[in-house]
């Protein structure tokens, strides 16, 4: 039995890692494109789990519910008397904000928190309720109404009183 030497073997080792080595590269080369781009430049591939919001759980929306937003706005843009509001004919925005904080002193009971000249609101606080007090200018004149705190109109019985002792005070429509 024949025992290969030691150099023999180093040989046959080098020419073994040199052939792996020019050759390795192309055992695990792809053929696609996209492996080409740069990580950036790359298509995102997402899974098909993922690829839709779960909706599982999803509030589901009442028929109707947008209409009824909508037509509360569009009668405050048209200056219609509501119990949460009212209109001042022929008034320019400015002149009512300044007339509306006497008014607002003269209700009893009721806090000025604060005020926004050029968002033409009275942040009040009145049998407990906070609401805003905010006047928009209309086509018609100047529309004063309460608002709560997502912007809708406040029809919550003290807003409702207080929006009631101004259109006295002011001689709203």
């Amino acid at each position: 039995m024949r025992i290969a030497s030691p150099g023999r073997v180093a040989v046959i080792a080098s020419l073994a890692a040199a052939v792996a080595l020019t050759s390795g590269c192309g055992w695990f080369r792809k053929d696609n494109d996209a492996y080409k781009l740069s990580g950036e430049a790359r298509p995102l591939e997402i899974p098909p789990p993922l690829d839709r919001p779960n909706t599982e759980g999803a509030m589901a929306l009442p028929d109707g519910g947008a209409s009824v937003m909508a037509s509360s706005t569009n009668r405050a843009a048209q200056g219609v008397a509501t119990p949460s509001g009212f209109n001042i004919a022929g008034a320019q925005r400015d002149e009512v904000f300044a007339k509306l904080a006497d008014a607002l002193a003269g209700v009893q009971g009721l806090t000025i928190a604060s005020k926004a000249q050029l968002l033409g609101s009275y942040d009040v606080s009145y049998g407990g309720d906070n609401f805003l007090v905010r006047t928009a200018q209309t086509p018609n004149g100047v529309y004063v109404s309460a608002v709560d705190p997502r912007g809708m109109p406040d029809n919550r019985a003290n807003p409702v009183a207080v929006i009631g002792q101004l259109k006295t005070a002011l001689g709203g429509q």
